[in-house]
């Protein structure tokens, strides 16, 4: 049952959002605690203050400068009270983030001369497990063995180090991955127990998740932290900062601090002597190196004022927070599939226990289909996007509390590391267990719709209403012998795709096209690469890209590039490319840059020329480079294909249980058995990508029918579209998944396994709009262990080198309109 102050308050929130944060009018928001936006009239506010008020550097005497000072302080002193901070017992230090609050503290530590111990708690952020390099030895701890550091036992008792007179225990307030709180008495009971003890004891709370949505008030004589940090912005929306407060019992510890910057120090002497007199009157006086973001402390100030007059008190934000976290958890536990099996596996837990600290407003789940195999975080994530549902996945920068919800043991994560999973990687689960979880986070604008949505998502898209059955389907093989003439298929389409990502280039009726190892000519042999992220720019991020419209003009050797978008100021209508390597515009000095594409590190030709890169980057809004990938090249200049005939296409008349064996095949023993992959350009993961024509028609059928609209087959990007031939019986719609060889004309090609798919299908190829059809509709129709599939890759099947006599052979092409047979496998196993 609700109490009785939340309807009130969520009435309020609700027309809070309408006027205050039209960003997010269509959108759920349930990323750090929901507070992390910023308020229209705070940010107006700000604004008007810009333009009206003139700051300066706070190191001046100078009336702006001065003015800065002053609001510089009254921040600070502000700040102090919202956490119940006496100023004669605490002083607060501006820093970057949270995170620059902990390395100040590790600089202290570091400088203590016997060295330092540290412990921290299994559920610290990655920032505070960091700072164990920096010590002798360290410890990392659970509930129960701080509980017994707490009962008088010496966690390094076994230390092999030397013994250290300083200690540093690190634990956070609240678990940002699963919302466990944590008590916050640690700090006064552990010092208490060892107060007789040669070694001092100080302890650094991370208060940043729990100070989201709840009070720390650090006038309660229970709570005695020696450091604190903060995330602000996850406070108050705005700006982006962080704060560091320490109790000035605990301030020495900086005094063996040997760097200095301008503004730490009342006097330096340089020269023949060198000398320096570090300011002394307050600690935040010596550890604020530089000129501080005075301009973002002003925003501060204004952000705290409007979250005061917003939201009152944070125990109104606490009660309506808690509220809505035990709405959440009960929806998610409740859902489950046709045979009674639980969607959700719940990592938070339920604060009704009255031994319990309670819970945070941060609930961590992964999802289950009806027979026990997880659902990959990495589709979970592309369904929210296209919903505008934003919600972190993953392993949080929580190690140790994945660790401990997921039970992975360190041999497993290093062995997770060793066959290629990495951060934000999406290969999420692996030998039968995930890597991370999905997290919704409540906060100050959440509201009761917010949960119910988000539960009403998971319900359409991840319960499973009626139980899969196994069914074998049987394909004809003796087409693959059907004479050219009554051939069932044939080429609808040819497109190649100059540039990665871009808008394709559509091959003429009659034109042959040459078919090279990498896949077809001219595929995919240039990208755009960011500039400061070096990675290669895809439509996902910038749809953009698909109103760069190529074409290939072979009179006159160029690639013609031009901008169908809205006419940008300064930018050409067109740019063109020379075909061959112009020497005049890659940098011979450097000759290649290193980027990322589809996870591999590549090294590309970079060209130099202002006027194609400012071409590419004024059209699309982004700083970014072109960079070509021409064929022929090795090592770090070549790919290789990574796809692969997938689980619901492999030959079997019993499909296994997904999930039911790791997937950990053994390493082949006899180069017969070796993988031979073939070469590709920057395509994602296969020289060349085929699609069926039929297979677009049933999917449209099946979109319609949920009232969406139809897509095109260039949705799709692919290079070769296959259509039934006329008056032909052809194939029924997604044959492709059971083919395992294609003929084109003279031409041959292996399947290599079907497409993984992802939210990029449904931007707009003309408009560049992005909306939510087809992926909604094929995760719904074609999602096999947990992956969404449309789509068939393939290499061109060259005959053996004795056969290499005809021109067919020697320069294989392929024609628009051309016609098609396909060698099916007997039989294939599919759940559906």
């Amino acid at each position: 049952m609700e109490p009785s102050n939340v309807p009130k308050y969520n009435a309020a929130v609700e027309a809070l959002r309408e006027t205050e944060y039209p960003m997010i009018k269509n959108s759920l928001y349930l990323d750090h605690a929901g507070t992390t936006l910023c308020a229209k009239s705070a940010m107006d506010n700000f604004a008007s203050e810009m333009t009206s008020v003139l700051y300066g550097n706070p190191h001046s005497a100078s009336p702006s400068s001065q003015r800065s000072t002053s609001r510089i302080e009254d921040t600070r002193m502000n700040l102090l009270s919202f956490f119940g901070a006496d100023p004669a017992q605490y002083d607060l230090v501006f820093v970057a983030n949270a995170t620059a609050g902990v390395k100040l503290v590790v600089d202290a530590m570091r400088s203590q001369p016997e060295g330092w111990y540290y412990a921290y708690h299994q559920a610290c952020h990655t920032s505070l497990v960091g700072a164990r390099e920096e010590a002798l030895h360290s410890l990392c701890l659970d509930d129960e063995s701080v509980q017994s550091w707490i009962d008088g036992a010496d966690p390094f008792s076994d230390s092999p180090h030397q013994h250290s007179t300083t200690t540093l225990f690190s634990y956070s307030a609240q678990s940002h991955m699963d919302g466990k709180r944590y008590p916050l008495s640690w700090s006064k009971n552990l010092k208490k127990a060892h107060a007789s003890s040669e070694s001092r004891i100080f302890t650094l709370l991370d208060a940043s998740s729990f100070c989201a949505t709840s009070r720390l008030n650090l006038s309660d004589p229970s709570i005695s932290p020696d450091f604190v940090v903060f995330s602000l912005y996850k406070i108050f929306g705005f700006p982006d900062l962080g704060a560091l407060v320490v109790r000035r019992s605990a301030e020495h510890v900086f005094d063996r601090r040997k760097y200095f910057g301008g503004g730490t120090v009342d006097i330096v002497v340089c020269g023949k002597e060198q000398w320096h007199a570090p300011k002394s009157h307050f600690l935040h006086e010596r550890l604020e190196d530089g000129t501080l973001p005075f301009h973002s402390i002003v925003a501060l100030d204004i952000a705290m004022g409007f979250h005061q007059k917003a939201f009152g008190s944070m125990d109104r934000v606490s009660s309506h927070t808690v509220y809505l976290t035990q709405r959440l958890l009960q929806g998610l536990k409740t859902l489950q599939h046709a045979n009674g099996t639980p969607v959700c596996s719940i990592y938070t837990e339920s604060s009704s226990d009255t031994d319990s600290l309670g819970t945070g407003p941060a609930v961590s789940f992964n999802l289950e289909n009806s027979l026990g195999a997880w659902m990959g975080l990495a589709e979970f994530e592309k369904l929210a996007n296209l919903k505008e549902i934003h919600v972190r996945t993953g392993g949080l920068c929580n190690p140790g509390g994945i660790a401990s919800a997921l039970s992975l043991q360190p041999w497993e994560m290093k062995r997770n590391f060793s066959v290629g999973f990495r951060c934000g990687a999406e290969n999420d689960i692996i030998s039968g267990k995930p890597t991370g979880v999905i997290r919704a986070s409540l906060g100050a604008m959440s509201t009761i719709s917010d949960v119910d949505r988000f539960i009403g998502f998971i319900e359409e898209f991840f319960r499973e209403s009626t139980l899969p059955n196994t069914r074998t389907v049987n394909f004809d093989t003796h087409e693959a012998n059907i004479p050219k003439s009554q051939a069932p298929l044939r080429v609808k389409a040819i497109t190649v795709y100059p540039v990665k990502s871009c808008g394709g280039f559509s091959i003429p009726s009659g034109v042959p096209w040459e078919i090279r190892p990498e896949g077809l000519a001219w595929d995919r042999e240039w990208c755009l690469i960011h500039q400061g992220s070096g990675h290669a720019l895809s439509q996902k991020r910038c749809p953009r890209m698909a109103l760069l419209q190529p074409k290939l003009d072979f009179e006159q050797g160029l690639l013609i590039i031009k901008y169908r978008g809205k006419r940008v100021q300064g930018c050409p209508d067109q740019i063109s490319i020379p075909l061959s390597a112009n020497p005049s515009l890659v940098d011979t000095g450097f000759q290649h840059v290193q980027s990322r594409v589809c996870g591999d590190h590549i090294s590309a030709q970079m060209y130099t020329s202002d006027d194609i890169n400012g071409f590419f980057s004024k059209a699309l809004g982004v700083p970014c480079i072109l960079a070509r990938f021409p064929p022929g090249g090795l090592g770090a200049s070549s790919r290789f294909s990574k796809a692969q005939i997938q689980r619901h296409q492999q030959l079997s008349t019993m499909h296994k249980l997904p999930g039911s064996f790791p997937e950990m095949p053994s390493p082949p023993d006899s180069d017969s058995e070796q993988q031979n992959p073939g070469k590709i350009l920057l395509s994602n993961e296969s020289p060349i990508l085929m699609v069926y024509s039929t297979s677009v028609d049933a999917l449209n059928k099946d979109i319609r029918d949920r009232g969406g609209k139809a897509v095109t087959d260039s949705a799709f990007r692919a290079n070769i579209v296959l259509e039934q031939a006329g008056g032909s019986k052809g194939q029924q719609a997604f044959a492709e998944d059971g083919w395992a060889a294609v003929r084109i004309g003279r031409q041959n090609f292996k399947a290599l396994g079907a497409c993984r798919r992802c939210q990029m299908v449904c931007v707009d190829q003309e408009t560049a709009e992005k909306k939510e059809e087809p992926y909604v509709t094929l995760a719904k129709t074609r999602r096999f262990d947990g992956k969404v599939y449309f789509g068939v890759h393939m290499r061109h099947d060259p005959p053996a080198e004795s056969d290499h006599t005809s021109k067919e052979t020697q320069y294989p092409t392929i024609e628009v309109g051309e016609a098609v047979t396909v060698e099916a496998r007997d039989k294939i196993t599919c759940l559906g």
